[in-house]
């Protein structure tokens, strides 16, 4: 049995593996890119940044959009340098784009196009760590979506064979106030609208989880400026760990609930989940992220949001 991700991933040649939200989200890619790479595609990364890419020195291939290398500043936040390091230690010579988390829609979407056209990419896949980056609006509680939706509807307008989305760490986002009942209604939405490309687990045992895991640790022993929340308790949930385990500082005095579901990914269409996204065509023409978080604040205020519900398990 095989689910249609797969699929869509056997189709492919030459793919960008993208972070939607910001910080670690590449990370979640790094599963994928290992799969790929053992398949013998070529694979370029890039990711929405949170460094202040004016100090790397890496190069502005086009506005708002660095090529990261081994030459780019050493920075105390810098995850996408850290993880190119990592893959050269394994062998792997991979391209590694970052992106301003400033620019709106507009620019990024020429970035992306950009790198598209420079590495001849026929499949983009958007990665998430968390399931904030499915949110068509109305939702109760929408977490930090700003970036997410920004790279999403950017991506979705680029020329390329086909378009997906991974996303993995369910029930992460609670810390930022997503709702998960509403989560579950839109991935059953997705369903119906055949969008949804099906799920699988990242397991200890699993060349692409063990990966994983050496990535996660080479970041928290590497980069201990602002460690990863989401990124931890993937692993934290692939190792085993449940209910409140705790590894990072930046967790202390919150309960965390680890559990076997943040280790399970899930797939889908990009254009499939865009078009379900009902504040898409007001920020479709945006140039900086701040008038994106500006008009997802508006489109919410005129909206008639759905109820807060709980899973009822």
């Amino acid at each position: 049995m095989n689910i249609p991700f797969f699929d869509a991933l056997a189709n492919g040649q030459r793919f960008l593996i993208a972070g939607v939200g910001g910080g670690f989200d590449i990370v979640s890619g790094v599963p994928i890119y290992l799969y790929l790479r053992r398949l013998g595609k070529q694979v370029t990364m890039a990711n929405l940044s949170f460094t202040e890419l004016g100090l790397t020195n890496c190069e502005e291939i086009c506005p708002g959009a660095f090529l990261v290398n081994k030459q780019s500043a050493d920075l105390p936040y810098f995850p996408e340098r850290c993880i190119l390091e990592w893959l050269s230690s394994r062998g792997e010579e991979s391209a590694m784009y970052a992106f301003s988390n400033e620019i709106g829609v507009l620019p990024l979407r020429s970035a992306y196009a950009e790198i598209v056209e420079r590495h001849q990419i026929d499949t983009l896949v958007l990665v998430d760590g968390g399931t904030d980056s499915l949110i068509f609006g109305d939702e109760p509680g929408i977490g930090t979506v700003v970036e997410d939706a920004c790279s999403m509807i950017a991506a979705s307008g680029v020329a390329v064979k086909q378009s997906l989305m991974a996303m993995v760490g369910f029930g992460i986002d609670h810390f930022h106030d997503v709702n998960h009942h509403a989560c579950l209604e839109n991935i059953a939405t997705l369903i119906k609208d055949d969008g949804y490309l099906g799920a699988f687990s990242l397991t200890k045992d699993m060349y692409e989880g063990r990966g994983y895991l050496e990535l996660v640790d080479y970041l928290n022993k590497n980069m201990r400026v602002r460690h990863s929340i989401v990124t931890n308790s993937v692993a934290s949930a692939i190792k085993g760990e449940f209910g409140d385990h705790q590894v990072t500082s930046r967790t202390s005095g919150s309960e965390l609930f680890i559990n076997p579901l943040m280790s399970l990914y899930w797939t889908f269409s990009l254009p499939a989940v865009v078009g379900r996204m009902g504040f898409a065509a007001k920020i479709e023409s945006t140039t900086e992220m701040d008038e994106v978080a500006k008009l997802i604040r508006s489109f919410r205020i005129g909206s008639r949001l759905r109820d807060r519900k709980r899973i009822p398990l």
